[in-house]
């Protein structure tokens, strides 16, 4: 029986029968059980959602049963016939109990209860306690299904560690990708492949202020409500906050459910003990099969100060009614050792996510934030007047950095605080970059506690937070303890005070008794805005250096003797940026940069009692950030300087390539390392330019794609077609400057962060060591390529070998693979056509030769004194003409000809040549009469064509542009041969030449260009005696 089952037979009723069934859905006599489904959940209801409610609250073998009282009840026995196959069969039990309450379980102790009793008991408590919510951080608590935006949520997330700073992570990873699998909040413990897998453990990543914990109070509500996992008897959702004042302590199990979790109070130890011990003695492993369904929720793995080494060598069994140290019970629940059968779920930041071994993990999903719709829904929430919301969303827009950051929520809820207040107080320009931001939202809290608290007062204490934040920012800590104030000489009840002051910026949770405080800054960018604050409050104020000074050196030492200033310290703060291996202070760096301008520093009037206009200071400070950006950085570390200038409103390199860029003027051959950057920094900054990112618009050459490498691992389609001039024997500049490219290529398709789909390197000379390098990448289960195109890439065997042994180690992305034009030998042909057969495959198209063509000569063109032979496909340049007719179309003055074959697609074709002849492709236009260079082939802008002469020598031709091409003694000397393949792709506007040796391809030669019109090939013979044969393929 399916679901799909149950909505045919709703579907055969009519709309009167139809409600008639939902109201007897909601009666208690009906469904003989505690187990109705609520009037507002079905009021608005379809016939599919409503089996879906069905199902959800009874199973399919309850629904079934529920369908066919309800049926009885509005007598439709004709469907009741329909379902009594279903009935039949041996899984459907009749005893309405064991049918749709076969979950419902007794608890025998204190006194018998259905499991359901407490199911219930819990729903309603987690009701009260998870209805409403903080948004943000306000004071001002609301309905969570107002507040509520639905965020985007992906599966698969890698549980590797990242140290990156969580800003630049979403500055990389906010664009939405067409191949990534969007997960339900629901369905957290469904298999992301859809098919059926028992999962134990769900990992959930997200950045800080995503909205983890928002999901998590989501999904907890949803199940209260009974809108979702019905099948789930009892949740437990813990804090790691709640359990690190737990640590070293001994509990039972039950009774920390009891200590965490107050709304279990009505589930006694015994009863929780039963149902414990039933698990464990049961020796199940799947939930599914399990009588007791249990999901354990450990929010905020990486706040855990608990002791979770997984990897000690602590086997001893753990009595799960024993008081035990609550991180070993902690451990044992996460490693499988107790309550085997029950769902774990827990969230982390990118971090810490390492903390548990891979091994424990069943399924992993990402929090990703808002998706662009999804952050307009927001702020159309927040803002009821259609008007300012509207205006709100095209000022985010068209700011960048605002744009990116509010794919955070909480970072939406500091847009919508600040521009609320900004359009409300003092109608003036709404804040376009970072620093404008967070002085804004500053200024805005302090304004509220001045009436409260005293002006004094309220500068004081966030002279005391910023000064906590620097410190506790500088030793890498997010959350402080008592112990942790202490030894930054930060007094504890000082600290209480602002966390009661500032509610929104700083917090503290207090554990039993009132004991074990512990402090935290709202959100990491919070803590470094309010660090780079009094860095700058010491220097205008005081006059005094906070930041660590760097290791003397003879580079370093006249920085370090000049007296204070900002200068001094703009650029120790970017030297250390510069050095962080994890870009820790990149938001710190703007920040601190950004409150060097007049403008902000003006708000913040009240914090720094001088001001330090500086104009002259960031102006050195913009030309030391230029120097760096010509200077080796990583592609991180140049768009955070990027970044840097932008908050010191200096958009002058940005402005400089964005006008070329939109002028068509561009030349990247005089391009300095910081242009260079700035041209990334603009790519990537554009959704248009990262759905195809095609080399040739830019530079068809090596350099270009090694500069423009974050672009290509950003992109979703990378054309990159370019000739490096690359000949058999030239080792130097030829092959190693080739597997560089291949190199730089495996490090993009096998990182986790790349969208690269789609891979076009068609007639570059790869040969096997490229693809041996670029097979490493594919072998990676990080590489995601869809469609690899490596046509006339000079591959032979081996390099077939590779990719396949590859493919097979990753084999379920890869649709398309491009391999025509090169060399695979009948082995190599073996291997290929294998990946259509096995069935691991998603390979549906492998090109291997699919576009020669079947040349004819056209006799209409022929000069008379060429001479056709071997049925019109050997051409021989003679002393005496040929008794051809006339025709407008004929070559009176050179001895030319075409082929009949118009080219507009991809085309391969080999001939033999002897004497001195010309291989060409050309327009029709090229006029046959006359013996100006307009019927020339190669001497003009409408033919393209390779030169071939009887000393093994040959030039390239076109526009009346000659150029040679010479050959070293070891390959001229190698098996001679007068076969030349040509291959012509007409819609990517490449032409190449190869030479043909014992059926390996040697590279010649290729044109890169924009053909306008159809293609015909074309040859000049240019002395007598010289022939040209059309080879059959």
């Amino acid at each position: 029986m399916m679901s799909e089952d149950l909505l045919n037979t709703l579907e055969d009723l009519g709309d009167e029968e139809f409600n008639k069934f939902k109201w007897f859905l909601q009666q208690t006599d009906v469904i003989q059980g505690p187990m109705t489904i609520k009037k507002s959940r079905l009021e608005t209801t379809s016939r599919w959602d409503t089996v879906d409610l069905m199902v959800q609250t009874y199973r399919l073998s309850g629904a079934v049963e529920v369908t066919r009282r309800v049926l009885e009840r509005i007598s439709r026995n004709d469907l009741l016939l329909s379902l009594s196959v279903i009935r039949s069969r041996p899984e459907v039990v009749h005893n309405i109990f064991i049918t749709l309450f076969d979950t419902d379980v007794m608890v025998p102790v204190p006194e018998p209860q259905p499991i359901t009793h407490y199911q219930q008991m819990l729903q309603s408590n987690f009701q009260d306690k998870f209805m409403c919510a903080q948004e943000g951080w306000a004071e001002d608590i609301q309905r969570l299904a107002d507040i509520y935006t639905e965020l985007y949520i992906t599966a698969g997330y890698d549980i590797h560690i990242n140290i990156q700073h969580e800003v630049r992570q979403i500055e990389k990873a906010w664009k939405p990708e067409e191949t990534e699998k969007a997960v339900k909040p629901t369905d957290i413990f469904k298999h992301p492949s859809g098919e059926y897998r028992p999962i134990k453990t769900v990992m959930t990543n997200g950045i800080a202020g995503i909205g983890k914990t928002f999901l998590v109070h989501k999904f907890v509500l949803d199940w209260a409500e009974q809108r979702s996992n019905q099948d789930v008897h009892l949740v437990f959702p813990f804090t790691f906050r709640q359990l690190n004042r737990l640590k070293g302590e001994k509990f039972s199990l039950a009774e920390l459910i009891h200590e965490c979790i107050p709304e279990t109070v009505g589930i006694t130890e015994e009863a929780l003990n039963y149902i414990f011990k039933d698990i464990q003695s049961s020796g199940i492993t799947n939930y599914d099969k399990s009588k007791f369904k249990l999901l354990f929720v450990f929010d905020g793995l990486d706040e855990s100060r608990l002791h979770l080494d997984f990897h000690s060598e602590d086997i001893r069994s753990v009595d799960v009614t024993k008081s035990t140290k609550t991180d070993v019970l902690l451990r044992k629940l996460i490693n499988g050792k107790l309550l085997r059968s029950a769902h774990i779920w827990i969230t982390t930041r990118p971090a810490a996510a390492n903390q548990i071994p891979r091994e424990f993990i069943s399924s992993t999903t990402e929090v990703r934030g808002f998706t662009d719709p999804q952050k307009e829904e927001y702020f159309r929430k927040r803002f009821k007047g259609k008007e300012q919301a509207v205006k709100i969303i095209s000022h985010i827009k068209t700011t960048g950095s605002l744009h990116i950051m509010c794919h955070i929520p909480v970072f939406c809820w500091i847009t919508a605080t600040v521009l609320e207040d900004v359009l409300k107080t003092r109608g003036g320009q709404l804040p376009k970059t970072l620093t404008e931001m967070y002085a804004e939202f500053l200024v805005f809290q302090i304004d509220r506690t001045k009436e409260k608290y005293g002006p004094q007062k309220s500068i004081e204490y966030i002279k005391s937070l910023a000064k906590l934040a620097f410190q506790q920012l500088d030793k890498g800590n997010l959350i402080f303890y008592e112990k942790d104030l202490r030894k930054s000489s930060t007094d504890v009840s000082e600290a209480s005070v602002c966390s009661g002051v500032f509610t929104e910026i700083f917090k503290e949770e207090r554990g039993r008794k009132g004991k074990d405080e512990m402090f935290s800054f709202v959100h990491l960018s919070v803590q470094e805005f309010l660090a780079a604050l009094y860095v700058r409050m010491s220097l205008n104020n005081s006059n005094i250096n906070v930041m660590p000074l760097p290791q003397p050196s003879l580079k370093n030492l006249r920085l370090l003797l000049s007296k204070t200033s900002s200068k001094k310290i703009h650029r120790i703060s970017i030297d250390r940026a510069l050095q962080s291996p994890n870009g820790h202070l990149d938001l710190f760096l703007r920040f601190l940069l950004g409150l060097s301008l007049q403008t902000n520093q003006d708000k913040l009037q009240d914090l720094l009692m001088t001001k330090d206009s500086g104009t002259e200071t960031n102006r050195k400070t913009v030309q030391y950030i230029k120097k760096k950006l010509n200077e080796n950085l990583s592609p991180d570390r140049c768009i955070n300087l990027f970044h840097c200038l932008n908050e010191l409103n200096d958009r002058s390199l940005v402005e400089e390539i964005q006008q070329s860029l939109s002028s068509g003027s561009l030349s990247t051959d005089q391009l300095s390392s910081a242009q260079w950057s700035a041209l990334v920094f603009i790519l990537l900054s554009s959704e248009k330019d990262l759905d195809v990112f095609d080399l040739k618009k830019y530079s068809a050459s090596e350099e270009a794609l090694l500069r423009l490498l974050p672009v290509v691992k950003a992109s979703h389609r990378a054309l990159i077609s370019f000739t490096v001039c690359l000949y058999l024997f030239s080792r130097l500049s030829g092959c190693n400057l080739s597997e560089r490219s291949c190199g730089a290529m495996l490090s993009v398709i096998s990182s986790r962060s790349t969208n690269l789909r789609e891979l076009d390197l068609n007639n570059n000379d790869l040969w096997d060591s490229g693809v041996k390098l670029l097979s490493v990448g594919l072998e990676s289960l990080h590489c995601t390529l869809e469609a690899l195109r490596l046509s006339g890439c000079l591959i032979t065997q081996d390099g077939c070998t590779s990719l396949v042994l590859a493919l097979n180690s990753n084999p379920s992305h890869l649709r398309e693979l491009d391999l025509s034009y090169n060399h695979p030998g009948d082995s190599g042909m073996k291997l290929l056509s294998s990946l259509l057969d096995d069935p691991r495959w998603r390979l549906n198209t492998l090109r291997k030769c699919e576009y020669s063509c079947d040349l004819k000569l056209d006799t209409n063109s022929v000069h008379r004194k060429l001479k056709l032979s071997d049925n019109n496909r050997r051409v021989t340049a003679v002393t005496e003409e040929q008794p051809y007719p006339d025709h407008p179309e004929r070559f009176e003055y050179w001895l030319q000809l075409l082929c009949t074959n118009g080219l507009t697609g991809r085309c391969y074709w080999e001939v033999e040549w002897s004497g001195e002849v010309h291989i060409s492709v050309t327009y029709r236009g090229v006029t046959g009469r006359g013996g100006s260079n307009d019927s020339r082939f190669g001497v003009n802008s409408q033919s393209w064509s390779l030169r071939c002469s009887g000393a093994d020598q040959y030039s390239v031709c076109h526009n009346n542009r000659r150029t040679d091409l010479s050959f070293s003694s070891s390959s001229s000397s190698s098996s001679v041969s007068n076969r030349v393949a040509v291959y012509v792709d007409c819609p990517a506007g490449t032409l190449s030449f190869y030479r043909v040796s014992s059926d390996t391809l040697i590279h010649l030669h290729t044109f890169n260009t924009t053909f306008t019109q159809t293609l015909y090939p074309g040859f000049w013979l240019l002395s007598y005696g010289s022939s040209v044969s059309l080879c059959s393929l």
